[in-house]
């Protein structure tokens, strides 16, 4: 795992509850007496699988130990129910750690916490102390725009690994829009070699192959995240008509669009050959995704008529369905008739459209939180900000944090949210550098927002346990932000 290849970061802070920089924070510390040394970790697994024994493989290599029998360092698979798939119980004294879950994502989610309990210079040590930890909400990701600039599988793979040691379990990637078509489809081959040639500024672009994309899901999933792919429709898609013109219902040929303008394509609604190209696209891409989602997207869709889009998003959630996924959009779709099991994507500020995610969780559907103000990623922090757009304003690392998932919307409330995710639209964003610039620290700030619980949660505090870990996005060659309002170690 790449994750094991830097440095970890973190400070020998005091083994207080109030002093322990742990991000996201846990449900619950209690401070023990003295400190583990790293020196002499084995590690040890009670109940062996394989999926267990990497995991032990990876705290090994993190304490610089070893796995072998009648370690000092435990793992076990166990606990209480409350800790659901992804929480923990991690127990730190003088001479042993246990490290419980119900399940390998919980395993997982502890080791992340003892990697910001390890110091990165010094003595390597480990506070003693008591945790109980698990999350807030089930849904907690971010979202990749690999559309309107690309971004080579290793920089996705980069992108996973910090997202990971934060907690965040869901990658979205948006692979198509007016841009850019990202993956390869090869029923429909233009959509890449065409449709994919440039991006935004009319750069190169570039696509991902079917064993690039499946190296990327299965590369997440050993992190415990989850890739969600997006293919939007049935606008944003003129990389798409430019690449099979019969797609428009004009059959007309189009250039390349390499511009930032949104809302001016459509597919035909009123072809069969639409929904056949749909149902190919779905089928090859819902084949190379195991888990359980598919976003169809839905937003800002001004070129199609409102009848016909209600007809299309009405006859898209089938064919998803048939193909054993389940639908996730952004929230205009909550204006038509909505499936089981749907998710919807609330970002607007408007609120005649933030209305229909209220209009979609009375039909049943859950709501993903993205509120644009608090969490799309490409705002610029304030007004020196090079990088970034401002069309909801700026957003600074402090409002990325001081919010509520279940007070945004009107009649959403607990019951109807699912979780959190932010965005990062790339219009500006031409590297990897960019887009870490752009993410670090407001994504940590989120990451919090959906696992720890609301209550406890202060700016005043949690600003002091961003700053414990400027050293370790330092040590990791992260392109952070150096807010202003982050007294940074």
């Amino acid at each position: 795992m790449l994750l094991l290849a830097v440095l970890t970061g973190g400070a020998g802070a005091r083994a207080t509850p109030q002093g322990v920089q742990v991000i996201p924070k846990p449900v619950t510390v209690t401070a023990g007496r003295g400190w583990f040394s790293a020196s002499s970790a084995v590690v040890s697994v009670a109940s062996a699988t394989p999926e267990t024994r990497r995991i032990a493989a990876d705290v090994a290599g993190l304490l610089g130990g070893r796995v072998g029998p009648g370690g000092n360092v435990m793992l076990a698979l166990g606990g209480p129910a409350r800790l659901g798939d992804e929480g923990y119980d991690l127990a730190v004294t003088s001479r042993a750690i246990t490290l419980a879950a119900r399940k390998p994502t919980g395993l997982f989610h502890g080791v992340q916490t003892l990697r910001q309990l390890l110091p990165a210079t010094g003595a390597r040590r480990i506070p003693a102390l008591t945790i109980r930890d698990y999350p807030r909400f089930a849904w907690r990701g971010a979202m990749l725009d690999v559309a309107r600039h690309f971004f080579p599988v290793r920089d996705v793979k980069r992108f996973i690994d910090l997202i990971a040691l934060y907690k965040l379990n869901r990658l979205h990637l948006h692979l198509s829009d007016d841009q850019g078509w990202r993956i390869a489809i090869r029923s429909w081959p233009r959509l890449a070699t065409h449709g994919g040639s440039t991006e935004v500024g009319g750069g190169r672009g570039g696509y991902y192959t079917q064993r690039q994309y499946a190296s990327i899901v299965a590369y997440a999933r050993s992190l415990y995240v989850e890739v969600v792919p997006e293919i939007d429709m049935p606008g944003h898609v003129h990389a798409a008509l430019s690449s099979y013109p019969k797609l428009a219902c004009d059959g007309k040929p189009s250039p390349l669009y390499t511009g930032i303008d949104v809302g001016f394509s459509s597919l035909c609604v009123d072809k069969q050959l639409t929904y056949a190209f749909v149902d190919d696209v779905v089928e090859e891409l819902a084949a190379l995704t195991p888990g359980p989602w598919f976003h169809i997207g839905g937003d800002e869709a001004a070129a199609t008529k409102p009848r016909d889009y209600l007809r299309f998003i009405g006859r898209i959630q089938r064919i998803v369905e048939q193909h054993g996924k389940h639908v996730i959009g952004w929230e205009e779709i909550g204006r038509a008739r909505l499936g089981p099991d749907t998710l919807v994507q609330h970002w607007n500020l408007d609120p005649a459209k933030t209305a229909l995610s209220r209009r979609a969780a009375e039909q049943g559907a859950r709501v993903i939180m993205s509120p644009a103000a608090k969490t799309y990623l490409d705002m610029k922090y304030d007004s020196s900000t090079t990088l970034g757009l401002r069309w909801a304003g700026y957003t600074s690392v402090r409002d990325a944090y001081v919010w509520d998932p279940v007070r945004q919307v009107p009649g959403v409330g607990a019951r109807d949210v699912i979780g959190v995710e932010a965005p990062l639209w790339s219009e500006t964003t031409r590297s990897l550098a960019d887009v870490e610039y752009l993410a670090f620290p407001r994504l940590i700030g989120i990451a919090e927002v959906g696992w720890s619980p609301a209550r406890g949660r202060s700016w005043a505090e949690y600003r002091l346990r961003l700053a414990v870990q400027g050293p370790r996005l330092a040590a990791l060659g992260v392109n952070f932000y150096r807010s202003p309002e982050v007294p940074w170690r």
